[in-house]
């Protein structure tokens, strides 16, 4: 069995990172076409104002047995810079609020220069495949 030639451990766990940071990078483009499927930044902006992931689902009509699944998407999102959550004190119990980016307001399809159509098109199936 052939061995790998590693200088030390913190090298090691650097090429591990970048190995899992492409082999998983699908996620935030995947996020990303959810958000717009599911019409989240729109919901934010017709909102007028940011929103909490309760105010989120419901809007969504989503069951809220499923929010958890909202919740991932979210985090996902907010870490990709789609979406802002500022941190929030805690002590009155407030939830954290969605804020839309700059890079979210690209995603509004009556934006006059939305990129929407561009994500579809380059997460289309057809084109995926043939990766």
């Amino acid at each position: 069995m052939a061995s790998i030639h590693v200088e030390s451990a913190s090298e090691l766990l650097e090429a591990q990172a970048h190995v899992w940071n492409y082999s998983f990078n699908y996620i935030n483009s995947m996020s990303v076409k959810c958000a717009i499927q599911l019409g989240i930044p729109e919901i934010i902006h017709k909102h007028g104002q940011p929103m909490t992931l309760s105010q989120i689902v419901s809007a969504l009509g989503v069951n809220p047995n499923k929010a958890h699944g909202i919740h991932r998407l979210m985090r996902v999102l907010v870490h990709t810079g789609f979406f802002s959550q500022p941190k929030v004190s805690k002590i009155d119990h407030q939830e954290d609020k969605y804020f839309l980016t700059p890079s979210s307001r690209l995603l509004l399809k009556d934006a006059p220069f939305t990129v929407a159509p561009f994500v579809f098109l380059e997460l289309d199936p057809l084109l995926i495949n043939s990766f």
